[in-house]
């Protein structure tokens, strides 16, 4: 793609990163065969490459964003398929969060919508708001008729009640009987995830530290940033990333640190993009270039490092039929695909890919918040197809595609390393328990 940046725009560093992401474009329109909302809606500027053209017509010329365009930009759920299809290697992921960047500073959205994102950014990355918010929630769900759609949305999304948590918070857990660990890692637990599936994280600690690892999960650490790098909200993101940044580098070079852990696909994207977003920044690209080094999706952790020991007891006796589905920041934004299936292969049941599974189900951060339509089109035709496995339960690595799913179907799911945690000696996960 012929660019026509000048030499002063190329000085802003989004800039000269987009420009080079657009002159690998060969608007070939492999990105749209992908394209979930291309797919679903038939429009060019829903799909991939006529969201290209416009973002550089954008930001190329200066233009002040109008209604239409951020109507489509809106409508991306940076899955990123279409970073896995592209033959040229174009960074969609880049372009599409420079544009939510411009977006938020030169366009104006209406009182509604700027209340409905401001209020999102504010409640979903800190626990103790979201807690909060969701008592509120089960207060006004018999009340629900009187608030706008969005508002409806966001209720019935809330969870009735929140799981308690059975390990004890702790900065530091201990591997099991060792003097001295194998090694050391950090886990990022997440700001949603604590609160509404702790057993997510108990499951990756009771699992590490039985296999000869010691987990710290530092203070102050809450949030990865990402859901308000993906509103365009840049100034929360990086105030986030700093902290985050800080933190885990000064426990790497004061007690060390051989990785970093993700049990939350989304979460492992944005923190291995760290690298990339502080680039540009003197005090902080090597710092933020370590953290993304070292940070590893759970289950990329264990098939590279740990020997799994599974374990053969009457109640593992039975092979179960799983649908695994692949969570876009898993496959597409990670890249990782293969090993999570081959992990639970290794525990003796059966392990299906999703049809479709390319596709996602709609929940992609706020997305089904913010765009409940087209999710809800999106999980209809997700749990079509893995209703077409049949299968006694589903796994996946992300907890917003568990939350969005589990809407979706009765069919219990859950995530992949608790599956992992139960054969190789954890407890077997509640929501099996009639199986």
């Amino acid at each position: 793609m012929k660019t026509h940046f000048s030499k002063k725009q190329l000085q802003d560093n989004d800039n000269k990163s987009s420009e080079k992401i657009f002159r690998k474009c060969v608007h070939c329109g492999f990105c749209n065969a992908t394209c979930p909302t291309y797919d679903l809606l038939g429009d060019e500027l829903d799909g991939p490459r006529g969201r290209i053209y416009m973002i550089k017509d954008m930001i190329e010329n200066n233009k002040l964003p109008n209604e239409k365009i951020v109507k489509h930009i809106d409508r991306c759920l940076s899955c990123y398929s279409c970073m896995t299809t592209c033959p040229s290697g174009v960074n969609y992921m880049h372009l599409i969060d420079h544009a939510r960047n411009y977006i938020e500073k030169n366009y104006k959205r209406s009182f509604y919508d700027r209340l409905i994102r401001d209020t999102l950014s504010k409640i979903l990355p800190s626990p103790t708001y979201f807690w909060i918010a969701g008592k509120i929630s089960l207060l006004a769900k018999p009340l629900q008729f009187i608030f706008p759609q969005k508002i409806k949305e966001m209720i019935n999304l809330m969870p009735i009640s929140f799981p308690k948590k059975t390990l004890p918070k702790m900065e530091v857990y201990k591997a099991i009987k060792r003097k001295k660990p194998i090694a050391r890692v950090a886990l990022l637990t997440g700001c949603v995830q604590k609160i509404i599936s702790p057993q997510i994280n108990e499951a990756t600690i009771r699992l590490l530290n039985r296999h000869g690892i010691e987990v710290v999960v530092p203070n102050g650490i809450e949030c990865c940033g990402s859901l308000n790098h993906h509103l365009g909200k840049s100034n929360l993101a990086n105030k986030t990333f700093k902290k985050n940044i800080l933190i885990w580098h000064d426990e790497y070079l004061n007690n060390g640190l051989d990785a970093i852990i993700s049990n939350t696909s989304g979460c492992g994207t944005t923190l291995k993009d760290y690298g990339f977003i502080f680039r540009s920044d003197n005090d902080l690209k090597k710092k933020a270039k370590k953290i993304s080094e070292l940070t590893k999706d759970i289950t990329e952790y264990l098939e590279d490092n740990v020997k799994l020991n599974f374990v053969k007891n009457n109640e593992h006796n039975k092979t179960y039929k799983i649908a695994y589905h692949s969570a876009c920041s898993m496959q597409h934004g990670q890249k990782i695909h293969n090993v999570p299936i081959e992990l639970i292969r290794k525990t003796g049941n059966k392990v299906y890919d999703v049809p479709d599974g390319h596709l996602c189900c709609g929940s992609a951060g706020t997305y089904n918040l913010l765009q409940s339509d087209i999710a809800k089109k999106l999980l209809k035709n997700k749990i079509s197809n893995i209703e077409k496995i049949n299968p006694e339960f589903i796994t996946t690595g992300n907890i917003g595609c568990i939350t969005q799913i589990a809407n979706g179907t009765k069919i219990p799911i859950l995530h992949t390393v608790e599956i992992i945690d139960w054969y190789t000696g954890g407890p077997k996960p509640k929501i099996l328990k009639s199986l």
